[in-house]
C-alpha cells in the first residue's frame, strides 16, 4: 500500500470512524462508562475505550473479519501473552517499542511519526498504537527464549521440501469491478459515488451499482469477473483484494480518467504453481474521440481486422507515430489500469475500456504475449526460513491457546 492511496484512504475513513465510534462504541460506553472494565484477563482489565480504540484500529487497517469481535480477541490474547512475557522474566524496551512502531508504519511507506499522525486524525489514540506494537514484540521474545530449541530443521526434512516444489499452490479469487469513467467536469461526483459504493456489503448493491455506472464489458454481468490468479493482478491491487472478506468492497482506486473499485466474492487456495512472467507485452493504439458511438463502433470494426500485435503497424500507417505504442515490461512496471485490462486477455484479444486525454482518446489495447520468467534454482536457506517459521507458527498458537485455557477471562458485556 503506497502512500498515494494510504493517505486518501485514512482521510476517508476518519469521518466514518467518527460515526463508527458512536455505533460501535458509546453503547457500552454510556451504559458501563468509558473506562469501566469490559474484560477483565486474571488480574489485568480491558476498558471499554481500549476495545473502542482497538475496533477503530483494526477497522482503519482494513482488517478481515468483524473488527469489533477481532478486537476483543486480540485485546484478551494481548493480555495473555504480557503475562506469559513477565512470567518468562522479559521486557520490551522504549527503544524497541519505537523500532517496532518504526517498522510497522514503513509498510505504509510511512514513518512512525506520520503514521501516528495520520490515525490521530480518526480519533485513534498514539498509545492504542503502541500496546499493538508492544504486545507483539513481547510475545516474539516470548517464543524466542520458550522454543528455540525446537525449530531447528534437519537436512532430511529440507531436501523433502525441496523435491516437493514442483507442485505448490495458488491464491485464486473471484471478483466484481466497477470502472466509472471520471474527467474534470464529473471528477467530484464520480469520487462521492465511489466513496458510498466502497461501503457497501452485498452483492446485489454492487452489482445494480456495476450495471448503472461501470464502462466495462462486465458491466452486463454485473460487474462479475471470472475467477482470476492472484499473480495476474497488478502488484499494487493484490494486497488491497487479499485483505477483504468476501462481500467487502476496495477503497475508491484513482486510475488515469476513471475510478475502480472491486468487491470480493470468493477466494480459493488450489494445488497449482502458477508462471511468473518476466515481462508482459501490449501494444496501445490511440483512436480519437473517446467513447463515443463513433469511435467505439470503429474499435469493434478493427478487432475484426486485427488478430495480432503486429497486424496494428500497418492500421497506423501514415499516422503520427505517437498513435501506437508497443511495450514489454516487467509486470510491477505496467501501469496499473493497463494492468488491470490485460490481466482480462489472452493473446491478441483486445480492450477498449481505457481512454486517455481527460476521456478524448480510447486505448485499443491488445495483448501480444507473456514472456515466462527463468526459473531460478531453490534458495536452501530460504527453504529452511520458511520451514522454521509455520513450525514456530505452530508452536505459537498451541502456546497461546494453553494460555487462554489456564486463564481466567470474564466478560462484562
Amino acid at each position: 500500500m503506497t502512500k498515494t492511496i494510504f493517505r486518501p484512504m485514512l482521510r476517508r475513513a476518519a469521518m466514518a470512524l467518527c460515526a463508527a465510534t458512536l455505533s460501535l462504541g458509546a453503547v457500552p460506553a454510556l451504559a458501563q462508562g468509558l473506562f469501566s472494565p469490559a474484560i477483565k484477563v486474571n488480574d489485568q482489565v480491558i476498558t471499554n475505550y481500549e476495545w473502542n480504540q482497538r475496533t477503530l484500529f483494526l477497522q482503519l487497517l482494513r482488517a478481515p473479519g468483524d473488527p469489533r469481535e477481532n478486537a476483543r480477541k486480540q485485546l484478551v490474547e494481548d493480555r495473555l501473552k504480557l503475562d506469559a512475557a513477565r512470567a518468562a522474566g522479559i521486557s520490551v524496551t522504549n527503544s524497541d517499542i519505537a523500532n517496532g512502531m518504526t517498522e510497522f508504519a514503513a509498510r505504509a511507506n510511512l514513518s512512525a511519526d506520520e503514521f501516528v499522525r495520520e490515525i490521530g486524525k480518526a480519533g485513534i489514540e498514539l498509545q492504542t498504537f503502541r500496546d499493538f506494537v508492544q504486545a507483539g514484540l513481547a510475545w516474539r521474545e516470548v517464543l524466542r527464549a520458550r522454543f528455540a530449541g525446537r525449530v531447528q530443521i534437519s537436512e532430511a526434512e529440507v531436501d523433502r521440501a525441496l523435491s516437493s516444489q514442483g507442485g505448490g499452490s495458488s491464491v485464486r479469487v473471484l471478483l466484481s469491478e466497477i470502472i466509472m469513467p471520471a474527467d474534470p467536469s464529473n471528477a467530484q461526483q464520480v469520487q462521492a459515488r465511489a466513496a458510498e459504493i466502497s461501503q457497501y456489503t452485498t452483492e446485489a448493491q454492487f452489482a445494480a451499482a456495476a450495471r448503472n455506472y461501470s464502462a466495462t464489458p462486465s458491466r452486463g454481468r454485473g460487474g462479475k469477473l471470472p475467477w482470476q490468479k492472484l499473480e495476474d493482478l497488478p502488484p499494487p491491487l493484490r494486497p488491497l483484494v487479499l485483505a477483504l472478506a468476501p462481500g467487502e468492497v476496495t477503497e475508491p482506486l484513482p486510475l488515469p480518467n476513471a475510478v475502480a473499485l472491486f468487491q470480493m466474492r470468493a477466494i480459493e487456495e488450489t494445488e497449482y504453481s502458477p508462471p511468473s512472467y518476466s515481462a508482459i507485452e501490449y501494444a496501445a493504439y490511440y483512436m480519437a474521440g473517446g467513447r463515443s458511438e463513433q469511435t467505439l463502433a470503429q474499435a469493434e470494426r478493427l478487432k475484426a481486422r486485427v488478430d495480432r500485435c503486429d497486424d496494428l503497424y500497418g492500421v497506423a500507417k501514415g499516422q503520427p507515430e505517437e498513435v501506437l505504442d508497443r511495450d514489454a515490461l516487467p509486470p510491477e512496471d505496467i501501469p496499473t489500469d493497463i494492468a488491470l485490462e490485460l490481466a482480462k486477455l489472452d493473446p491478441g484479444e483486445v480492450s477498449t475500456t481505457l481512454t486517455r486525454a481527460n476521456g478524448q482518446t480510447l486505448v485499443f489495447l491488445m495483448l501480444c504475449g507473456r514472456s515466462p520468467a527463468v526459473e531460478e534454482a531453490p534458495d536452501r536457506e530460504a527453504v529452511i526460513t520458511g520451514l522454521r517459521n509455520r513450525r514456530l507458527e505452530s508452536l505459537s498458537n498451541s502456546f497461546l491457546e494453553e494460555l487462554r485455557a489456564d486463564a481466567r477471562i470474564v466478560f462484562y458485556e
